[in-house]
């Protein structure tokens, strides 16, 4: 009879702790997992709509010019020696289009 009485948790104890944890899990998928789910929705949509002539950065510091697009790959044009690197797109971090450098040198 002690056995039953000690593997018995004590009354409502159980949904305390779930009313306790629902709060938590709100609090990091708002804080965490929401802006992450926002900045790789707008990195894929930066990647999608390069186009040659970009100016790109990459995450390892090269600079160059998109020349050509592969599935997953670009090809730059990096000074100034005018070489040409493939690299993956999933390296590219910053992207600088044509557009952006004109309204810039004016």
């Amino acid at each position: 009879m002690q056995a039953l009485l000690i593997l018995q948790a004590p009354g409502g104890g159980g949904l305390s702790l779930v009313i306790m944890f629902v709060p938590m899990i709100a609090i990091f998928y708002f804080l965490l997992i929401l802006p992450q789910q926002r900045r790789q929705k707008k990195w894929q949509a930066m990647l999608d709509q390069l186009k040659t002539g970009d100016r790109v950065t990459t995450s390892g510091g090269l600079r160059g010019t998109v020349v050509a697009l592969k599935d997953d790959a670009i090809h730059l044009r990096v000074p100034p020696d005018n070489l040409r690197l493939e690299v993956t797109k999933a390296s590219v971090a910053i992207v600088t289009t044509a557009d952006d450098e004109t309204a810039k040198a004016k």
